[in-house]
């Protein structure tokens, strides 16, 4: 049963859904909209979440599943999970300096952490708190000398990967933030209706505004020192976001990055194809969440062709809509190696910190755990579409 809004909530979270609702009672409304909402009218948010429910899992009893392993080895890390925390902009707007806790429970949980490029803390900031490097996310930028600077930002710290963003030629219509007033110029009106949202949270002042300054985009400050508030960095992203990219862009990223590569944001496999043919290791299939073009296909959806074009020369990860261990299940076995949540660990870390975040994702080990066993499987390694029930029921509608 799906989470409802109006539904009691114990002392202790029990899901990803129980941290949902903590945030939404714990931000602003517009930071929690900002995490919680999509563009348009937010079909595609809803499908990634409905289009993964559809898919079922192949229940085999009677085998010995006495031992079970949920560790895969992505991009040559070795992950206790199939989990990854995906990058995040804004998130130290969540919670006090919210990407150095969601990193290191991300650590001892034993996962990656991807930095976003909008990131409040820095890249610095998080891999001085934590002994393993922060994976790292970038736009291709107009000004190729900002991705440059922050390529060599990336490398000097040790991230391993770096994640390269590829659906955001330009921003999607998220009209959430339009009616709380987050984007455009707002009226007297609304700024009153902001202020009065934020006055009525003083444990979210205390936290952040008071508790968790620098509140700067720390990734920005030295090769954009103007984009020290949202609004000038609206202004800056307006003026980055290169509707122009194509795949030559890509490669030229490639021949600038020592690490892994990997681009997020294919949904199509002919472009699958072109992003292995410019050199990278990796792809996330993914739809930026729902937060782009809206009536675009979910995730679970586009995932299995996309493996089958390109799966047996690069790593397929993917996200969109995953809120529990089963979820995790299903990706993997439609073909993803691992998978990548974003808005997990934002209401994690809203509502409970570090401990919260850990506490998610201990969560999905044990759904994980569970549905190991009772598919029959001793190794999610292993997993294939053969745990999963009419594997083709989902493609089979229109």
């Amino acid at each position: 049963m799906r989470f409802r809004a109006d539904r009691p909530l114990g002392v202790a979270p029990a899901t990803v859904l129980d941290y949902r609702e903590l945030a939404r009672r714990r931000l602003p409304r517009q930071l929690f909209d900002y995490i919680d909402g999509g563009a348009y009218e937010e079909a595609t948010l809803r499908a990634n979440v409905a289009d993964l429910e559809q898919v079922l899992l192949r229940q085999v009893v009677m085998r010995d599943v006495s031992a079970r392993d949920p560790a895969v080895e992505v991009l040559g890390q070795r992950l206790a999970l199939p989990v990854i925390l995906a990058p995040v902009g804004l998130g130290g707007m969540f919670a006090r300096r919210a990407e150095v806790q969601a990193a290191r429970a991300a650590e001892t949980v034993g996962v990656p952490f991807v930095e976003s490029t909008v990131s409040i803390c820095s890249l610095e900031e998080v891999a001085g708190a934590t002994s393993r490097p922060p994976w790292f996310q970038l736009y291709v930028m107009r000004d190729r000398g900002y991705a440059e600077e922050l390529m060599a930002r990336a490398q000097a710290v040790g991230s391993p990967v770096l994640v390269l963003t590829v659906d955001l030629a330009v921003a999607g219509a998220r009209h959430r933030d339009t009616r709380n007033a987050v984007v455009g110029t707002p009226s007297a009106w609304a700024q009153l209706i902001r202020g009065l949202d934020i006055a009525t949270h003083p444990r979210w002042i205390r936290d952040v505004p008071v508790g968790g300054k620098p509140l700067t985009f720390g990734n920005l400050e030295k090769v954009v020192p103007e984009a020290r508030t949202p609004a000038a960095f609206r202004e800056w992203v307006d003026s980055q976001f290169d509707p122009s990219v194509t795949w030559e862009d890509v490669a030229w990223v490639r021949e600038h990055w020592k690490g892994r590569l990997v681009v997020k944001g294919v949904l199509d496999p002919q472009d699958a194809r072109r992003a292995v043919d410019v050199g990278v290791d990796g792809i996330v299939v993914s739809n930026h969440g729902g937060r782009q073009l809206d009536s675009v296909p979910s995730t679970a959806r586009a995932l299995p062709e996309v493996a089958d074009a390109v799966g047996g020369e690069v790593e397929i990860l993917a996200d969109g809509g995953v809120r529990t261990g089963l979820d995790v299940v299903k990706m993997v076995a439609l073909g993803a190696r691992a998978v990548l949540v974003g808005r997990a660990w934002a209401w994690s870390v809203a509502a409970a910190g570090e401990t919260g975040v850990r506490h998610m994702l201990e969560v999905l080990r044990a759904d994980i755990d569970v549905a190991l066993a009772l598919t029959g499987q001793t190794s999610i390694a292993d997993l294939d579409r053969s745990a999963l029930y009419r594997p083709s029921a989902l493609t089979a509608h229109p």
